[in-house]
């Protein structure tokens, strides 16, 4: 059965898991100092900028342990 098999290959260790070194696009693809001068901007993140949607939920967290701290303060 299926089962029997897959218990064969993992016993046989055929299933070894991935490279112990691993490579990407970037680094293969640039020089190391243009990846070691890259200046990271944490409201622009991958071309995509921080909307409104997300400084709201941002402050709608803030809200919501603002109204917990003070509840357990005071009751």
């Amino acid at each position: 059965t299926d089962y029997n098999q897959l218990g064969f290959n993992l016993r046989s260790n055929i299933f070894q898991g991935g490279p112990l070194e691993s490579r990407s696009l970037m680094k293969d693809s640039y020089t190391p100092d243009i990846t070691q001068r890259v200046i990271r901007d944490p409201k622009n993140w991958h071309g995509r900028r921080t909307d409104e949607l997300g400084k709201w939920h941002q402050k709608n967290a803030l809200n919501l342990n603002l109204q917990k701290a003070l509840q357990d303060k005071y009751g």
